[in-house]
């Protein structure tokens, strides 16, 4: 039995340290990266070649922007909120926080959140051993009204409307999150108009 043997071909991502602990070194992980096993993504994240399980860009996020959450229409696009299609990965990091490497591609939208907002509604979304981090569907119905004039009000009327319509909706929640994140008065007047 080969070392390659204890990659697993359902995750897509691993970070150096899981292949440490896996029992790589660094010498057979570059191994691996020459014979296409692996694809080196930055520094602490490798691509799994021979992943065979339903992929997602958003694993990138977590690769690159690994305190990140993936937030705002994308977000809402995870969640069938939006028809609209961003050209980016929109990802939510504290706003003192760094991001030392972008990838070219998929194309991540850094957006910087303060400590407040940023804390508030994170939920991970686990498939096998691969994993994201995403704003649960009512803080990324506040988001996106407190964000209104970045995103747009077509974008924003649509979000709201799909998500009134859910019959998953959580309606105290979402007024909860609106006045905890100072938008609980434009959130009242949307709610009102569409009721």
């Amino acid at each position: 039995m080969t070392k390659t043997a204890q990659i697993s071909n359902d995750q897509m991502i691993f970070s150096v340290q899981e292949l440490k602990d896996k029992g790589f070194s660094y010498y057979k992980i570059n191994q691996m990266v020459d014979q296409g096993i692996l694809i080196k993504l930055n520094k602490k994240y490798y691509e799994n070649a021979n992943f065979d399980g339903e992929g997602s860009d958003f694993y990138y996020a977590y690769a690159f922007v690994p305190d990140g959450v993936v937030c705002l229409l994308s977000a809402a696009v995870y969640y069938n909120l939006s028809t609209y299609r961003p050209d980016a990965i929109d990802v939510a990091i504290p706003r003192k926080a760094k991001v030392s490497t972008l990838p070219d591609w998929p194309e991540l939208n850094v957006c910087y959140f303060t400590d407040d907002r940023f804390d508030v509604g994170i939920e991970t979304v686990e498939d096998g051993n691969n994993r994201f981090r995403i704003y649960d569907i009512e803080k990324t119905v506040v988001d996106i009204v407190f964000y209104r004039e970045k995103i747009g009000i077509e974008e924003t009327k649509e979000v709201l409307t799909t998500y009134l319509h859910r019959s998953d909706r959580n309606l105290n929640r979402l007024i909860r999150y609106a006045e905890m994140l100072k938008c609980g008065d434009v959130m009242k007047m949307y709610l009102e108009v569409l009721v």
